[in-house]
């Protein structure tokens, strides 16, 4: 029999949802609210006039080549942060369950840098990475590797790209070693007696199993491939060499503090809401379809 909750006061519903409504309201409709209304019009640096010109703004940003470039880049840097991130912390959440000795050690070492800022995470790896004195750049020099981000595209999108998803692997280990330990050894158990090696039983129970977990991560990583990896990226690379690195979270910034162009930066930001907005209705609307609950 389905339990329900009955509330004697019509009103108190309303007042307990109240506080988190306010919070939504102010932190997110009221500034998303602000930014389309920002991005119909033209402003000067100083803010001082303001003209409105509708659909101009939208329409000046898709016919500019170095935007639709800032697409693609965005593009293939959320499917490669959010594919081997998820795919790594899979992997080390099974090793780390299976660890019997020691494993207390293991989990809060790989749990260290989800408490590292982006900032500071990026900051890191451009420092083993340094042409000049970084560690890993010296190691890859001596493999006969030439490496220097600061000129090559594809070394500098590399670095973002493996600073991002060292940025985020703590997170999703957590979730992936939460849903492990919640699956019952009893299923693991009865499938090694009748004969299912590791990988048989992780494809054919652990995996289906952990299905939720995956795609809320999915969900999660691609918001954050998107929004949260700006410090990742200001940090490392500002965008370069040239605007090679450039992703859309961070061509907005750049343009609307940098280049002063108010109404073109609000756009792509209204730009870059509507296509996360879309991604996560898709994500829920087909690859939910295939999530075992």
């Amino acid at each position: 029999m389905e339990k329900r909750v009955l509330f004697r006061s019509a009103w108190l519903p309303w007042l307990l949802i109240a506080p988190q409504m306010a919070v939504i309201l102010v932190f997110f409709f009221w500034p998303a609210s602000q930014a389309i209304w920002q991005s119909m019009q033209t402003e000067d640096a100083f803010g001082t006039s303001t003209v409105f010109v509708g659909l101009e703004n939208f329409k000046t940003l898709f016919d500019d080549p170095a935007y639709i470039e800032s697409f693609q880049v965005t593009a293939l840097f959320s499917v490669l942060v959010a594919g081997i991130g998820i795919s790594i912390s899979l992997l080390l959440a099974i090793f780390a369950d299976r660890i019997l000795r020691g494993s207390l050690f293991y989990k809060t070492f790989l749990i260290i840098p989800y408490a590292v800022a982006p900032a500071i995470a990026g900051v890191l790896w451009v420092f083993m990475f340094s042409p000049s004195i970084g560690v890993v750049s010296y190691g890859l020099r001596k493999m006969g590797m030439d490496w220097n981000h600061l000129l090559n595209s594809n070394q500098a999108l590399s670095l973002i790209v493996v600073a991002a998803i060292w940025k985020q692997i703590s997170y999703n280990f957590l979730f992936f070693l939460a849903g492990l330990q919640s699956i019952p050894k009893a299923l693991i158990e009865a499938a090694a007696i009748d004969g299912a090696g590791p990988l048989r039983r992780f494809l054919t129970i652990q995996f289906p199993l952990l299905s939720p977990t995956t795609f809320f991560l999915l969900v999660i990583n691609v918001v954050y491939a998107f929004f949260d990896t700006f410090a990742i990226v200001h940090a490392t690379t500002e965008g370069g060499p040239g605007r090679d690195t450039a992703i859309l979270v961070y061509k907005v910034w750049h343009d609307g503090f940098r280049a002063l162009d108010l109404g073109g930066s609000a756009a792509q930001s209204v730009v870059l809401m509507v296509i996360v907005v879309v991604l996560t209705v898709i994500q829920f609307r087909y690859v939910e379809k295939k999530v075992q609950y």
